[in-house]
């Protein structure tokens, strides 16, 4: 592992027995590892590198305006993401039950009751994210407990500060973060299917991601994809 520096592009080189090249731009912070062939010489690197260096650039200017998703105060025309497209908040006071509605394909209607807290708008919202997103999940576990070889006893939903997803080896059991219900469809297929492997092989090693590469062969697409999309108001990292 070493440091290299293109410009004011300064990145992590990781050599790897692989075939290809492959370049992440990681959050919080827009670092960039570069994972390149053994024997791929440093000019080639270099050249590599330079040829993306306007997605580097935005994938970074992106995480800088993260900051702004925390000043969200649930107000009509404010944008929020649902399965990785954004959608304009409407919100409607009225008497009878908090409930969400999506209107269209770009819009999300939040009815609730006059004089509701920002607190309790977030969490009309929230609840209808993690509706959302089990429903997804459970379709996906159909699919692909059976694909993997494995079986889980358990699983749920809950917002984490530090990954997209978790494992317990020994329960059986994982969680997804509430999050991934405003990510692609295909990122939270990708997690999923990452935590699922962890019940074959604990380690982020090369047997791990053999598995990786026979289950779900665009997975570092997958990842990259996660990464580079705007994250909310904490940091989500994986």
């Amino acid at each position: 592992m070493s440091s290299m520096q293109i410009g004011s592009i300064e990145f992590q080189l990781n050599r790897k027995s692989i075939k290809n090249l492959h370049i992440s731009v990681l959050p919080p912070d827009g670092r960039v590892r570069v994972s390149a062939p053994q024997t791929m010489t440093e000019n080639a690197i270099r050249m590599a590198v330079i040829s993306r260096i306007p997605w580097i650039k935005k994938q970074q200017q992106d995480f800088s305006n993260q900051t702004r998703q925390s000043e969200r105060e649930m107000l009509n025309g404010e944008c929020h993401y649902l399965w990785g497209r954004k959608h304009r908040l409407t919100v409607t006071e009225r008497a009878g039950k908090h409930e969400i509605k999506l209107a269209g394909v770009n819009k999300i209607e939040l009815l609730v009751r006059t004089h509701t807290s920002i607190e309790n708008k977030w969490k009309v919202l929230n609840e209808f994210y993690r509706a959302e997103l089990k429903g997804q999940v459970q379709k996906l576990l159909e699919q692909w407990q059976s694909r993997v070889g494995v079986k889980i006893d358990d699983w749920g939903v809950k917002k984490m500060k530090t990954k997209w997803g978790s494992c317990n080896t020994s329960a059986k059991r994982i969680w997804i973060n509430l999050e991934l219900a405003k990510k692609p469809h295909e990122c939270l297929e990708y997690i999923l299917v990452h935590e699922l492997v962890h019940l074959l092989e604990r380690h982020h090693n090369d047997r791990f991601k053999q598995h990786m590469d026979r289950l779900m062969p665009d997975w570092r697409e997958r990842r990259s994809l996660l990464n580079s999309l705007p994250l909310a108001h904490e940091e989500w990292v994986y």
